[in-house]
This record gives structure tokens, C-alpha cells and sequence, in this order.
């Protein structure tokens, strides 16, 4: 039975589809949900001060604001009677996830296989495969059936494979 479930929300359709699966296993199973949205810091790679005219603290600033109202729209989609918290900060996702896991005691991760970044993996994204890869806990990994291109690869691989370990 799980108590406490970790929810990273980035807005995508991947961590819309979780956070439905989150709350309909928080609700079965009486247990606490907790959203979690993570943000980088900016980097500028082009030496050691910025260009003129770009103001750093703006972005970050409008960076944490985004992981916020991102974080906030997730926590009006779960029902009143969960027990909802939100934690919003500034680290790298993967490592944002885990250390939640150990601070928050969490039981379960639910999350998306890909967030709003980049296609850095066939199948699920480098944040979730790094979670997946390093959680002490178990992660449920959830694909968003609106971003059927995502399940149509998943099942082309799993046929390969079927495929492969019968010849």
C-alpha cells in the first residue's frame, strides 16, 4: 500500500497523463500526493559574463515563475480530499526527484516518460530513465496516450524485441 506519492509536473502531456494515474492511485489507496516542479538555473555558455541587454535575473526569474504556475495548475486538478503539497525548486529534475524522495519519505514516484524537453532517448527521456536508474523507491513511469507517436515507438520496440528473442 502506498502512503505518499511524488508527482514531478513540467506541464507536458506526459506529466498530465501521471498525475491522472497519481490521483486515481492516491485516492484507492488513501495516500498523500506530493507535486514537485523542478527548474535550472540559467547557464551562459559563452564565457563569463553575458551579453549586454540580457538580464539573467529576469530569466531565472521568469523560469521559477513558470515551474510555479505549473506546479499551482497541477495542485487545481487533484480532488480537495487528497492531501496535496507542492514543492517547487530550483535543481536539475532527476536529481530534484530523488533527493524529494528521501526528504519527503515518499513510497512511489509517478511521472511521466517524457517531459517538455527535448528527444533525448527513444523511449523515455533522460530525466525518467535516470529516476528509474537511481530511485530506492518504485516509479511508475506513464506515457500520455494524447502523444501517440511515444506509444506507437514503445510498442514498434516491444515487437522488436518479442520478435528477436523468438528467432
Amino acid at each position: 500500500m502506498f502512503r505518499s506519492i511524488l508527482v514531478p509536473v513540467d506541464g507536458s502531456a506526459h506529466a498530465d497523463a501521471a498525475l491522472v494515474q497519481a490521483v486515481d492511485l492516491a485516492r484507492c489507496q488513501g495516500a498523500r500526493v506530493t507535486l514537485l516542479s523542478a527548474w535550472r538555473p540559467f547557464v551562459w555558455y559563452g564565457g563569463a559574463v553575458a551579453p549586454v541587454g540580457v538580464d539573467v535575473e529576469q530569466i531565472e526569474s521568469d523560469v521559477e515563475g513558470e515551474a510555479r504556475r505549473v506546479a499551482e495548475a497541477a495542485r487545481e486538478r487533484v480532488p480537495g480530499e487528497i492531501d496535496t503539497d507542492v514543492v517547487v525548486v530550483c535543481e536539475r529534475p532527476a536529481d530534484a526527484i530523488i533527493r524529494e524522495v528521501e526528504r519527503g519519505g515518499h513510497d512511489l514516484v509517478v511521472m511521466g516518460s517524457r517531459g517538455r524537453g527535448s528527444l533525448r532517448s527513444l523511449l523515455l527521456g533522460s530525466v525518467s530513465l535516470s529516476v528509474l536508474h537511481r530511485s530506492r523507491v518504485p516509479v511508475m513511469v506513464v506515457h500520455s496516450t494524447a502523444c501517440g507517436e511515444v506509444l506507437h515507438l514503445h510498442r514498434v520496440a516491444e515487437h522488436s524485441v518479442a520478435g528477436a528473442a523468438h528467432r
